[in-house]
Parts: C-alpha cells; structure tokens; sequence
C-alpha cells in the first residue's frame, strides 16, 4: 500500500491530538475548583457511545466487506470474527500485564488537588500510572491511525472519541506526581507525555504494517481496531462513567454518542 504524505500527516495528526488530550485532564485537575461530575459522566458515556456504534456498524462491517471479497462469504465472517476477538484479546492481555499499583482508570476529582501533601512514595505510583496508561495508549494510537488511514472522516470520530476518554486519564498521572513533588509543571509534562504512547503507536503502526499493506491485512486490522475499542467501551469508559456518580447521565451519553454517529455517518456518505 502506497502511503501519500497527507494520507500520512492527517492521521498521524488525528492520533497525536488523541493521545494528547491527556494534557486537558492535567490542566484540569490545576485550574479547575471543583469536577463536574455530571458533564464528565455523560461525556465519558458519549464516547462509548462513538466508539461501539462505530465498532459493529463501520469497522467490523467493512472488515467483513473486504475478507468476504477476499475470501469468501463464510471463510471472510470467520476472519472478521477472529480478529474483532484477537483485539479484544491483546488490550485484554495488555490491561493484564500492565503495573496495577494504581489502576489508572479510577476516577479521580480535581477536588484532590486541594490537599498537597509531599509524599516521595506518590511519584512512584504517578510513574507507573503514566506507564500504564501510556501502554493501553499505544494500541489505541494503532488503531486511530489505521481507521483514519482508511477513512478520515471515521478516523476524526475516532479520534474525539478517545481525546474525551484521555482527559480524566491525565488527571489519574497528575494528582500523585503533583502530591509527591509539589510541582505544577513536572506533572502536566508526565501526564503529557503519557499521551505520547498514541502517536509513537501510529508511526509504529506506519513503518511496520504500511509496506506488507494488503486488502485482507486492513481487513483484519479494522475488525480487530473494533474489538480494542469494544473492549477500552465496556472495560473503561463505562465503569468510569458510573463511577463518578451520574448513572443515568452516563447513559444518556452513550445514546446521545450513538445517535451523532450516526446522524454524521449518514451526512457524510
């Protein structure tokens, strides 16, 4: 496959403003007096929102379009089917092996900022939240970029989608590498830099996956791509989103996600 220089900057652009909305929670937890819960909730279940409907309505439907054309009805579902699990299976296996001192997707609140207590024990677990987060981060990055790849305007829905769920991920590195070393500036930079993992993921995925590029190969990326973002769905944003006291709310969001996928789908095409 033939990658053209915008057909590589625009992606790559996409992926990198993703990974880097991890700043947004940082600068969020320092400024901000107090969280709301209600819009972080909704904002976090209409993310799952974007993410499911464009999984089983877009990116496993076109995986199976183009394995079926490939291979066959039967032998293209299987394929489909088999990646859509494999990348449930590998963000599954990453969230397993990465440090869980702190799980890096425990809500937080900026109300935490308030206390400052200097504890050198907190940078530790601030590191290792940013390590853990900037792991999943990488197959999230992979999986923006290849979307985009094959689809802009896909990739861009993609893109907010996990740009939203990033945010309170930054204050998850903020609060502890804040509380262990007092310093403003050092903590938005590690949380900043914990977002780096998505667009070193869209290069990664560019040089290694871009050259050996076949119709059947970006079928069973796309179908797995659904799978990663099923999984981040069900797994993160969900229990997030509840987790910060607005069920209903988040709800709301995850139809309202799905309802403007849907709207922009169809006015795009």
């Amino acid at each position: 496959m033939i990658v053209s220089e915008q057909n590589f900057w625009i992606p790559l652009l996409l992926t990198a403003g993703a990974g880097l909305a991890t700043g947004i929670g940082s600068a969020l937890a320092f400024f901000a007096r107090r969280t709301n819960t209600r819009v972080l909730s909704f904002s976090l279940g209409l993310s799952a929102g974007v993410m499911i409907y464009v999984s089983f309505v877009e990116l496993f439907r076109q995986a199976d379009a183009a394995l079926a054309a490939e291979w066959g009805e039967r032998m293209g579902g299987a394929l489909t089917a088999a990646s859509f699990f494999a990348g449930i299976l590998l963000i599954g296996i990453i969230d397993r092996l990465v440090p869980s001192v702190e799980n890096p997707h425990e809500a937080h609140k900026v109300e935490e900022m308030d206390a400052r207590p200097n504890h050198p024990k907190l940078m530790r677990m601030g590191l290792l939240t940013a390590l853990a987060i900037g792991i999943h981060n990488f197959p999230e990055g992979i999986a923006t970029f290849t979307a985009a790849m094959d689809d802009t305007a896909l990739g861009v829905a993609i893109a907010v989608a996990i740009a939203i769920h990033n945010i309170p991920e930054g204050i998850a590195v903020s609060i502890p590498i804040f509380y262990a070393t007092g310093n403003r500036r050092k903590a938005f930079l590690y949380s900043l830099a914990s977002g780096l993992a998505e667009p070193i993921g869209a290069v990664m995925a560019c040089l290694v996956l871009m050259p050996f590029m076949t119709p059947t190969l970006m079928g069973c990326i796309l179908a797995g791509v659904a799978g990663i973002m099923v999984f981040i769905s069900i797994d993160e944003l969900l229990p997030a989103a509840r987790e910060y006291g607005q069920a209903h709310t988040s709800i709301y969001g995850v139809v309202t996600g799905m309802a403007v996928m849907a709207a922009s789908l169809i006015l795009l095409r």
